[in-house]
């Protein structure tokens, strides 16, 4: 996520061995970081156009990558972030590889969650943490717990049926309010997080009330986040399951 400190020493092995860099990345100035790595880097991100479908956008991606690795070359996708999450072609590059019995293999990398983490002080192990694609939500019934976080992604694409847009406005973000308020009071206090992808930087983070959400402004860059409205429910009845168990082996160990 952010330019040089977040790149493992085997990342930077597989990109400086590579005879071919594919860069997905959208900051400038990380690819021209990336360049000084290795002598033939490709921008992937000129294949994005407004009103294309980014599943087709995707599939170019992988179909290039394919198209040099079918020549012989040792191929290196090098995506912003962690290559498998919230990204769909190094998925299937790898998968068409192996497919076609060429070895291939993803390094994990810090993706914008870990840092969420860090930035934000939250411990997903404590109350618990769900994550959504913001559109899927309203797409499907999905069950939200209002008693762990709840964190949302792509809010600033939320609703958008055509994969062909790059934002969705304000009345996208209401409906979105419209079925968390179904858990959460439009007083809960909600944040819109994003992490710093170079080093000078730090990240953004603002606190706002949910029923403010559609009236501000939402690059597709940044997570929504809500925290615990809730607290934790005692299931007494498994509670009591459980202390009979501990009562029945502490009465067999004593046998």
């Amino acid at each position: 996520m952010t330019l040089g400190s977040h790149l493992t020493p085997l990342a930077r092995s597989h990109i400086e061995q590579a005879d071919v860099v594919f860069a997905g990345l959208s900051d400038n100035v990380v690819e021209v970081w990336l360049q000084r790595m290795h002598p033939d880097v490709r921008s992937l991100q000129a294949y994005y156009q407004e009103g294309k479908s980014r599943m087709k956008t995707y599939r170019q991606w992988v179909e290039l990558m394919m198209a040099e690795v079918r020549a012989g070359k040792h191929v290196c996708g090098v995506f912003y972030g962690h290559p498998g999450i919230f990204a769909w072609s190094p998925h299937k590059a790898i998968e068409t590889a192996r497919g076609e019995g060429f070895a291939a293999h993803m390094e994990p990398g810090i993706s914008a969650e870990d840092c969420l983490y860090a930035d934000l002080g939250i411990d997903p192990g404590r109350v618990g943490c769900q994550h959504f694609e913001a559109s899927q939500l309203l797409f499907y019934e999905r069950r939200i717990d209002p008693t762990g976080y709840l964190v949302l992604w792509q809010v600033g694409l939320v609703g958008d049926r055509s994969l062909g847009r790059f934002q969705t406005g304000p009345a996208y973000r209401q409906v979105l309010v419209d079925v968390l308020s179904q858990d959460y009071p439009l007083d809960h206090e909600i944040i819109i997080y994003r992490g710093a992808t170079l080093p000078i930087q730090k990240p953004r983070i603002r606190r706002i009330a949910l029923r403010d959400l559609p009236h501000v402004e939402l690059p597709t860059e940044e997570t929504v986040v809500l925290p615990p409205a809730e607290a934790l429910r005692p299931n007494l009845a498994v509670q009591e399951r459980l202390e009979a168990l501990d009562k029945l082996e502490k009465a067999t160990a004593l046998a």
